[in-house]
This record gives C-alpha cells, sequence and structure tokens, in this order.
C-alpha cells in the first residue's frame, strides 16, 4: 500500500473537510492519487459528511440491549436530521446492527465502537459515514453507554427516542419485572443519579446558590438563607435522585423502599439513559 505523506493528508483533508483518519486511508487506497481519492471518500459518503457538518442530527433512534445472561448493557443512540429517516426501516435496523456489535465487543468509549469492523469490509464509523451518501442527511451515533451489573434490564420507549438500561445488585428471575419497573421510572422521571450520594458536587453547589437566591427573593433574612436553602437541596435529592424518587406504580414508597420490601439487599447500582 503506497505511503502518503502528512503534506498529501492536510492537503486532501483542506479539499474535502474529511477526518485526518479518513483522508489517509483514501490517499493509500487511492495510490496517493489526490483527484482518485476525493472520489474515493465522495462513493464512501464521508465528504459529504464533513459538509453537512453543521447541519443539527436531532432525529434518530435509540437502542438499549443486553447480553444473554443480562450482566451487560449498551444504549446507543444513532441520530439523523429528520424523523422521515429515522423512521425507515433500514436506519432502525442499522441502529439495531450498531448496537449488536456494540455488545458483543463491548468497547468502553463511543471512539472505539466507531473503529469495530461492521460486516468485515469497512469499520462502523465509515459505515456511518457511508450512509450519509445514501440517505442524503448528516447521520452520526450521538452518544454510546455502557453498562455493567449483576443483572441489567432494558426499557426502549415504542417511538424509539428514549431507552434505559438499569443494574440491580441481585441477579434473579424474580427481579426481571422491578428492574423494568425501575427502568420505566427513570424514562418517565429522569433522575440525575441513582442517589443523592452520585451527585456531581457541581449540581448540589448550584442548587444551593439557586435556593439562597429564591429565598434572598422571598424577603428572607440573611442567616436563614443557606437553612431554607440546605431543605430545598433536600426536596431536590427526593424528586431528581432515584432511589429516593416515590415510586411510580406505588406513591407511598420511595424506589428504595419499593426494592428493599423484595429483598433487603437490592438496590440499583448504575443506569443509563438516552432520549432525544
Amino acid at each position: 500500500m503506497t505511503k502518503v505523506s502528512a503534506a498529501d493528508i492536510s492537503k486532501l483533508r483542506e479539499l474535502t473537510g474529511a477526518g485526518m483518519m479518513d483522508c489517509k486511508k483514501a490517499l493509500e487506497e487511492s495510490n496517493g492519487d489526490t483527484e482518485a481519492a476525493q472520489d474515493w471518500l465522495r462513493k464512501k459518503g464521508i465528504a459529504k459528511a464533513a459538509k453537512r457538518e453543521d447541519r443539527e442530527a436531532k432525529e434518530g433512534v435509540v437502542i438499549a440491549t443486553t447480553n444473554a445472561d443480562q450482566t451487560r448493557a449498551v444504549v446507543i443512540a444513532l441520530n439523523c436530521e429528520t424523523d422521515f429517516a429515522a423512521r425507515n426501516e433500514g436506519f432502525i435496523a442499522m441502529a439495531n446492527k450498531f448496537a449488536a456489535i456494540a455488545i458483543e465487543n463491548f468497547p468502553a468509549t463511543l471512539e472505539a465502537l466507531l473503529a469495530l469492523p461492521f460486516e468485515g469490509a469497512v469499520t462502523i464509523g465509515e459505515k456511518v459515514g457511508e450512509q450519509v451518501g445514501v440517505i442524503g442527511e448528516k447521520i452520526e451515533i450521538g452518544r454510546y453507554e455502557p453498562l455493567t451489573g449483576a443483572q441489567i434490564l432494558t426499557y426502549n420507549h415504542s417511538n424509539n427516542k428514549r431507552s434505559v438500561a438499569v443494574a440491580l445488585s441481585k441477579n434473579g428471575n424474580e427481579f426481571e419485572q422491578a428492574g423494568r419497573d425501575i427502568a420505566m421510572q427513570i424514562a418517565a422521571m429522569n433522575p440525575v443519579s441513582v442517589s443523592r450520594d452520585d451527585v456531581d458536587p457541581k449540581i448540589i453547589e448550584k442548587e444551593i446558590e439557586i435556593g439562597k437566591e429564591l429565598a434572598r427573593n422571598e424577603g428572607k433574612a440573611e442567616d436563614m438563607l443557606e437553612k431554607i436553602a440546605m431543605g430545598r437541596l433536600n426536596k431536590f435529592f427526593q424528586e431528581s435522585t432515584l432511589l429516593s424518587q416515590k415510586f411510580v406504580k406505588n406513591n407511598d414508597q420511595t424506589v428504595d423502599q419499593y426494592l428493599r420490601s423484595l429483598d433487603k439487599d437490592l438496590t440499583v447500582t448504575g443506569f443509563k439513559h438516552i432520549s432525544l
């Protein structure tokens, strides 16, 4: 295979707007011929994809799936520009293929996922670029989230716009329905974390500041602001952290209480939620 210079790669990148590695491969495949390399990129849809980078891909399909023993899961979003393209059976099938490859190989990052082979000939990243030329829209894998756990259950909303994977601390057929219920709870209530202990300190800091400012605007005394803000923070934890939320199927229990009513050691160890 022809060796190509950095200058040639840079030149092709300027001409097409394609990525560095795509340009390198195009030149190698075209024996260093810049014009042929441009054609190669166009045929793959990569050059066209680069020209569409300024477009927004807000529509698409979200898929959550697990391996056979439910110990690992992936949630993946394949984005496009229009709902028309997102509802295409071929587009949905491609998203499911990407999810199947992801669960089989279980890459740690989106970059690693894009580098995986797709049906032998090309990588997933190259397949995505190729489909830009086929569909005529900007297409990208917008998010990819892997998850491991003792037992993972998933929820895929019927319109393919929202998916959840939730990991339980214990494995057993008797916990499957509970896992599905909690996955649906996450989809509906959109918690920021599993518990208050997992909340990002920056979020806590922001909530305290908002609480203080609200109290100040209500005319509360300065020496009372901290106490009032902490009370509002506790309410935030109750509404926005999964285990503290009211269980949607029984508001007399929190999610934590519901799980422990099934087994004293049953809890959620993690979840992934992607919504378009």
